[in-house]
């Protein structure tokens, strides 16, 4: 007969708390060894688990990285969206691209590995950064609306002219570029850039 404390079913793990695991443990593995000095099989052994376990949840390394990423990306949304933006569209689009430019170095600063996993992934199109660029556009798209409705800037199409003003302020914002210069390098520029933008905005034959 069976015995009673064998009938018991243990309790199935959950598939996100597996998922959370495996990418708690990647970003130290990515942190400690580097990016590309880790793999899927490296993650499983650290996680006492098949690498086929890993490869349920996530299919390959870019997955992986993507997912980690994506996590980055929560955060950063969360502290743009804490954006404090006052006053004319001018003053407004300089807090947003000094705001977004010190995120950025500050992201750096805090999670080196991430300038690796970016040069790792650049071949692949992955969602997170897809997302993050979208949102990046939509800020300027929706700053640059605001100074149309408020008569200061002049754009027939401010969600083309934010996909613009986002691609100009690129270098600013991108790690690869943050991590070669100074921060008052790239202050410089950024306020350059500011500059250039709003005066192109601000010009009546900009429609």
């Amino acid at each position: 007969m069976q015995r009673q404390e064998d009938m018991v079913r243990r309790p199935r793990r959950r598939a996100e708390d597996t998922r959370a695991e495996i990418l708690d443990t990647a970003e130290t593995l990515f942190r400690t060894r580097g990016v590309s000095g880790c793999s899927i099989a490296h993650i499983a052994q650290a996680l006492s688990m098949s690498p086929a376990n890993v490869f349920k949840h996530f299919h390959s390394k870019v997955a992986l990285a993507d997912a980690i990423c994506g996590r980055h990306i929560s955060i950063m949304s969360e502290r743009v969206e804490a954006f404090h933006l006052e006053g004319p569209a001018p003053d407004r689009l300089k807090a947003l691209a000094f705001g977004l430019m010190d995120l950025h170095i500050e992201a750096i600063a805090e999670n080196h590995f991430m300038l690796e996993m970016i040069f790792h992934l650049s071949e692949a199109e992955i969602e997170s950064g897809k997302r993050y660029e979208k949102m990046i556009e939509t800020l300027f798209s929706d700053l640059i609306r605001y100074g149309v409705e408020t008569g200061i800037y002049y754009s027939k199409d401010p969600t083309r002219s934010g996909r613009v003003a986002a691609s100009a302020f690129a270098s600013v914002l991108h790690p690869v570029f943050l991590t070669r210069r100074s921060r008052a390098e790239i202050a410089g520029q950024c306020g350059e850039l500011v500059d250039l933008v709003n005066a192109a905005l601000q010009n009546p034959l900009a429609k």
